[in-house]
């Protein structure tokens, strides 16, 4: 009787463990602050946790920086770097200083442009988006000015015109010949908006 006791529990732990190994999911959670990376990859596969982590947050600080990501193709970024492992169907977890599935960046104003909104060599908290709305303040790549921050002051479509907050105009002579120094005002697509500036 004791025999068939212990042997029905060991069946029993074979089977709870079984069913722990197919029933729990592989899951990767991230943390993001706007500069700083968190990732923890919780599996059961025999996998080098340490190699997927630091790619992943490889991959996340590339995202930062890239104008055309946003949360959907970062996840998908993220489930192609655990297929490379060898995990399929993984659980992606984004959170962050800004909430669940939001990817804050930290900027650092250049210029004068915005004054006197934000100062030169202010830090600002992006939400890396393309929800613009008039009025917001917003980090672009412009293909004339490089990387700019401008306040949005129309859309139409897909495009979108930024004007700098410093309305004032100087002149200044540069060889010989004198230019009007003036804030930046240009049109922009919604996919070079890099995302809106939540906190300043």
């Amino acid at each position: 009787m004791a025999k068939k006791v212990i042997l029905a529990v060991i069946i029993v732990i074979l089977i709870a463990v079984f069913a722990l190994i197919f029933l729990v999911n592989d899951t990767v959670d991230v943390y993001i602050d706007g500069e700083n990376v968190t990732v923890t990859t919780n599996t059961l596969s025999d996998i080098d946790e340490n190699s997927i982590n630091h790619d992943i947050c490889d991959y996340t600080l590339d995202v930062m920086d890239d104008t055309t990501t946003d949360i959907d193709t970062y996840k998908k970024g993220i489930s192609d770097i655990c297929s490379s492992y060898g995990l399929e169907d993984v659980e992606i977890n984004i959170d962050s200083s800004i909430g669940e599935n939001q990817i804050p960046v930290i900027v650092y104003v250049d210029g004068t442009s915005m004054l006197p909104t934000l100062q030169d060599g202010q830090s600002v908290l992006l939400n890396k988006t393309h929800n613009v709305h008039v009025g917001d303040i917003v980090v672009a790549d412009s293909d004339e000015y490089g990387g700019i921050i401008k306040r949005v002051g129309d859309i139409n479509g897909d495009e979108v015109y930024l004007i700098s907050d410093n309305k004032e105009v100087s002149y200044e002579y540069i060889n010989g010949a004198l230019y009007e120094i003036k804030g930046i005002t240009t049109w922009v697509n919604i996919n070079d908006i890099n995302g809106v500036v939540i906190s300043y």
